[in-house]
Order: structure tokens, then C-alpha cells, then sequence
């Protein structure tokens, strides 16, 4: 893991700011699902229309990231970019309904706001430990059975239901909201 990896957005944000390449490649690293996501399930992009948005979004955070004014706010900032860029994209290819971010289908707005559900969680889940974040994998993503992933790891089938129930446990107090 790189150490810009290990960055806190602000932390992220000061070190493109300072020139620093690994950063810059950090952030696109961060971000680049998070904003084609919003492109093609938010707003429902052709792919090629995605790729332009795409394209544009990250010249414009890289020209532009001097004018975000709180380098804790780098997500919202990213998502507004991307926002706009997508309507103009939309009203570019003459579109017959006008559309703006308020006027988004309940359709549209639940895609955009399950996009942002699945960044929240991706975060949090990469706050886990490493064993945390494979074993999840391989039971949600992967969809392994407990004996696959014993026997994968050389590990009981008991513990392994321990320790996903330990992770889950884990990442949801990384969720909740800190009061």
C-alpha cells in the first residue's frame, strides 16, 4: 500500500496541492468508480458519454483543486463536479425533458443515493484491517461458503463465522455516525 493510500482526503488534497504524483494518483484511484458510478447508474450515461465526463471531471478537479475551499469537503466537491458535468452531457445530446439535480427521478436520485451508500461502505471498509477486509470479500463478493474460505485459509469453519461476525461488527461501528 502506497503511503498516499493511507491518506485522509484533506491530507490527500494538500499533497496534490503541493505536486506530489503519487497523490494525484491516489485521489484518481479514490474517486474514478465513484464518478463513473454516478455517470452511468445516476444519471444513466452511455459509456462513451461516461468516459467524457469522466475525463473532464478529473481535468477539472486537476486545474480546479486550488478552489475547493475546505480540503475536508473533497467527496461532495467531486460529486457536485460530476453532477454538473452529467446534466451538460445530458442537455449536449438534446435531451426533449429538462432536467436539473432537483428535478432528478425518484429513480435517478435512489441510484445516485445507493452510489453514494456503496463509496460510504468502500471507505469504511478499507478502514478495516487487511483479514477483516478479505474475509468479507471473499463471503459477500466472492460468495464463498464458510468451508470454501477454511479450507482457502487453513482455517476451522467455526472461526470463520467468528470472524466475519467480528468484521461486520467492526465495520459497522466504522459507520455509525460518531456522536
Amino acid at each position: 500500500m502506497s503511503r498516499a493510500a493511507t491518506l485522509s482526503d484533506a491530507e490527500l488534497v494538500r499533497a496534490c496541492r503541493a505536486g506530489d504524483p503519487e497523490a494525484w494518483n491516489e485521489l484518481v484511484e479514490r474517486y474514478s468508480r465513484y464518478v463513473y458510478a454516478i455517470a452511468v447508474r445516476g444519471f444513466r450515461l452511455a459509456d462513451e458519454d461516461a468516459e467524457d465526463v469522466f475525463q473532464d471531471v478529473f481535468t477539472r478537479i486537476y486545474t480546479r483543486l486550488d478552489s475547493l475551499r475546505d480540503d475536508d469537503a473533497l467527496r461532495p466537491w467531486i460529486a457536485q463536479l460530476t453532477r454538473r458535468r452529467c446534466l451538460d452531457a445530458l442537455a449536449s445530446r438534446g435531451r426533449e425533458t429538462a432536467v436539473d439535480e432537483e428535478g432528478l427521478g425518484p429513480e435517478e436520485s435512489a441510484d445516485l443515493a445507493e452510489v453514494e451508500e456503496a463509496f460510504v461502505v468502500r471507505e469504511a471498509l478499507a478502514g478495516l484491517s487487511e483479514t477483516c477486509q478479505d474475509m468479507l470479500d471473499r463471503f459477500f463478493t466472492r460468495d464463498q461458503s464458510y468451508k470454501t474460505i477454511a479450507d482457502e485459509l487453513a482455517i476451522p469453519s467455526g472461526t470463520i463465522a467468528s470472524r466475519i461476525a467480528r468484521c461486520l461488527g467492526r465495520l459497522k461501528q466504522a459507520l455509525e455516525p460518531e456522536s
